[in-house]
């Protein structure tokens, strides 16, 4: 019989990304390992276990879970408290989960497929081979098929599953890496692969469906095959015809396609990448990851891929489906969300049907059912540091813990464009998957549905609700439809939201100089901002300085035509006689008369739109350098210039933005640029400087108004700062003046991190 003075009972209460992870078949195995007692569980709270044995036993216990936690976990809270003894507890047992209050455990984002999983479809004496929905606790689906917490299987899409006895088997043996790994399965008892035409007609089912889908993209068809949080648009990528058939089918003339390869190997024949970039590509999130081509590249893809940048976006696969279908098609392919342009991704194989069933040839569906629709993530390397573009599959929904604070529940509800929502709780704040922009219906509601899935989860009330001071977003005004008497509404600035996510990013409340440069975002002179250089805290802003703002011909017209930009800064320095003989190509493109009737609209302030966007700046100058003359997506015009300057010698020219009480001179600027345009003939290498030097002379500027305050820490933010080259020559100069920088870490710098800078002015007030 055991000392009662010896003996202990604790009960360890676990707070974090601790469900569908592997935690409690590893609190187990510890259990056995030191010769305790007790139980363990999933709650609403995390998890729960309660250990009994010898004391010093139970300390072992303690440190080793600390130090040595599941891979895919993260501990935000660990709680340890002594409890009576039950001396009749004498076995260490995983019992049923429980529903306790209000939910705070983290849902687990979704996994790539786990090494092992990946040798056992390959393994012809295993029952998992070519079954493309292996998974085990360490890998597989997670946020993209839950209902509700805790994170159960009859919470989840694998409900109507009925488990075989082998996986019954695998499923309750905590010993087993399928220990209660939800979405387990085999070709027994698991979802299934249908093949189907463009209008739903059956064509073939599993293996069968796999093979007859290579073999169509192997003839240049588009398929739509459907993954972990819904449907890629897919084909051949070496084959231009078919990657021409899909730009002309999806009505995307220009916008670069995402590519997936088989392996790393294939991947370094198409991109150069430093350490972190390979890491990235190769981590468990599987991020699209834009790299640098591959100048002198083997494995030939087709040049409308992505045309006319010197980037490429690739990723490897990440469900065993994708495994199993490059391997037999051994070629990389186009993968690229399923959608209309401006929707988001789709997840249900009848919405391909009817809004694709013209895009694409066949439909690869299967029946697990995604309950929570997933892009893709999308990153890049800035300075040897991630820096998120779209907060996604393998991220999303990132919760960030926020452990000095107790939060009142709070919702934010983000921009209008690359919305995310965040939701503040307890001591945490989730931060959902990117929905898009949401100027059109259908992402209207799923920014709804996105808004319900969280409030469902975490039974949450809110009683504060944050949004943009822009009273036409669609997130503003759906925050003012639900407030109530018992609700808080909060409205925070734009740009000012920026500079806080960065804060938030790094839980940090001081003053700091953040640079929130972008495409545009209604200032509190009731002008669209977009280069704002201010000294921020949690309370509030200053501004130090902006560009000097200029006018947008025909409004937001403007913001798709460069055209326009550039004209209407020439307007603030030239006469109409002198435009007119410049050399430039976009004085080429209209007719004097056309010249003279956008001078017109420009002189009488009618149907023009006051900015002082970087963005916009950005339009102007590869406008002016016959880089581009209407933005066919979004950023195009900045990718156009990073590509320009990152494919010349060592700049010979150099411009400087001068500035002026708070504004820095635009028209000036400009007047400088346009200048040495037109001084020589434009070969690629003087285009290439002066993109190069335009975007030095802008870092220069962000360095001399930072040198102003070297007391404060530094945030770069907003869209503009994706520019690779820009961001990296700000950190250069920024770095040899010796400022702290604070980095955003996995919140993306453009307006997905918006909603999480909302939350945090509102949680410190």
């Amino acid at each position: 019989m055991m000392n009662p003075i010896e003996q202990q009972r604790v009960r360890v209460c676990i707070n974090g990304i601790v469900q569908g992870v592997g935690f409690r078949p590893l609190v187990y195995r510890y259990a056995l390992k030191f010769h305790l007692a007790g139980t363990v569980l999933n709650d609403s709270q995390g998890v729960t276990i309660e250990l009994q044995g010898d004391k010093r036993q139970i300390h072992f216990f303690i440190n080793r879970l600390k130090e040595m936690p599941p891979p895919l976990a993260r501990i935000d809270k660990f709680e340890v408290l002594v409890i009576p003894i039950i001396s009749e507890e004498l076995t260490f047992r995983i019992i049923q989960s429980q529903q306790r209050n209000q939910a705070v455990v983290a849902v687990s984002t979704d996994k790539s497929s786990c090494e092992e999983c990946n040798q056992e479809i390959m393994d012809p004496a295993n029952r998992h081979y070519q079954y493309p929905f292996t998974n085990c606790t360490n890998c597989g689906p997670r946020y993209t098929l839950i209902q509700a917490l805790p994170y159960d299987r009859e919470n989840t899409s694998m409900a109507k599953f009925l488990m075989c006895e082998q996986c019954a088997e695998s499923y309750q043996n905590p010993l087993n890496r399928r220990y209660h790994a939800q979405p387990v399965s085999c070709p027994k008892c698991g979802p299934s692969l249908t093949l189907t035409t463009n209008q739903g007609r059956f064509i073939a089912k599993k293996q069968s469906a796999l093979d007859e889908c290579i073999l169509r993209l192997k003839l240049g068809q588009v398929l739509a095959i459907k993954g972990l949080g819904g449907f890629h648009l897919v084909c051949d990528a070496t084959n231009s015809s078919a990657v021409a058939a899909l730009r002309e089918r999806k009505h995307r003339p220009a916008k670069p396609f995402a590519v997936m390869v088989a392996n790393l190997d294939i991947a370094k024949q198409l991109v150069l990448g430093n350490d972190k970039e390979w890491e990235l590509l190769s981590s468990q999130a599987r991020p699209i990851t834009l790299m640098k081509k591959h100048p002198t590249s083997p494995l030939l893809i087709s040049e409308n891929v992505a045309p006319d940048i010197d980037k490429l976006g690739l990723f490897l696969p990440y469900t065993p489906l994708h495994q199993l279908l490059l391997k037999e098609l051994n070629r990389p392919i186009v993968a690229t969300s399923a959608n209309l342009s401006g929707e988001p991704i789709i997840t249900d194989s009848r919405k391909i049907q009817k809004k694709l069933g013209k895009v694409v040839d066949a439909i690869l569906d299967h029946d697990r059912e995604i309950l929570n629709a997933c892009d893709d993530s999308v990153v890049q390397v800035i300075g040897n540091e991630i820096q998120v573009m779209r907060l996604a599959r393998g991220y999303a929904p990132l919760s960030l813990a926020m452990k000095e604070k107790q939060i009142s529940t709070t919702i934010a509800v983000g921009a209008q464009q690359k919305n995310t929502i965040a939701f503040g709780f307890d001591h945490n704040v989730f931060i959902s998957p990117h929905i898009g922009d949401l100027s059109s219906i259908e992402t209207e509601d799923y920014f709804e549905t996105t808004l319900e899935t969280f409030k469902r989860l975490y039974q949450l009330k809110p009683s504060v609700l944050i949004h943009d001071k822009h009273p036409d977003y669609t997130s503003t005004r759906w925050a003012k439809n639900q407030s109530t008497n018992t609700c808080q509404l909060l409205a925070v600035q734009h740009h000012y939201a920026h500079v806080l996510s960065v804060m938030a990013a790094n839980q940090y409340t001081n003053p700091a100089v953040g640079f929130s440069f972008d495409g545009t975002g209604l200032g509190d002179d009731g002008n669209l901002w977009g280069s704002e250089a201010m000294v921020a805290d949690t309370k509030g802003f200053s501004t130090l300085c902006q560009l000097q703002p200029f006018k947008l011909i025909g409004g937001k017209e403007a913001i798709k035509d460069p055209r326009r930009v550039l004209l209407a800064l020439l307007f603030q320095r030239y006469s109409l006689d002198e435009i007119r003989k410049l050399n430039l190509p976009v004085i080429k493109q209209y007719s004097p008369q056309a010249i003279g009737d956008l001078h017109k609209i420009w002189e009488s302030d009618r149907n023009c739109i006051s900015t002082s966007s970087a963005g916009r700046l950005f339009d102007a100058v590869a406008c002016a350098l016959g880089l581009i003359e209407k933005n066919q997506f979004e950023g195009q015009a900045g990718m156009l210039l990073e590509a320009a300057a990152n494919n010349t010698n060592k700049q010979a020219i150099k411009f400087t933005l001068t500035k002026h009480n708070n504004q820095w001179h635009t028209a000036h600027f400009m007047y400088d640029i346009v200048a040495a345009i037109v001084d020589q003939p434009l070969t690629p290498e003087r285009t290439g400087q002066i993109s190069a030097a335009f975007m030095d002379a802008l870092a220069d500027s962000v360095c001399l108004v930072a040198n102003e305050h070297r007391s404060l820490p530094v945030i770069l933010c907003g869209g503009v700062f994706q520019n690779r080259y820009f961001h990296e020559v700000c950190l250069s100069k920024l770095k040899t003046a010796g400022h702290q920088i604070l980095w955003p870490g996995l919140v993306p710098i453009n307006d997905g991190g918006i909603s999480l800078g909302q939350v945090w002015h509102a949680i410190n007030q």
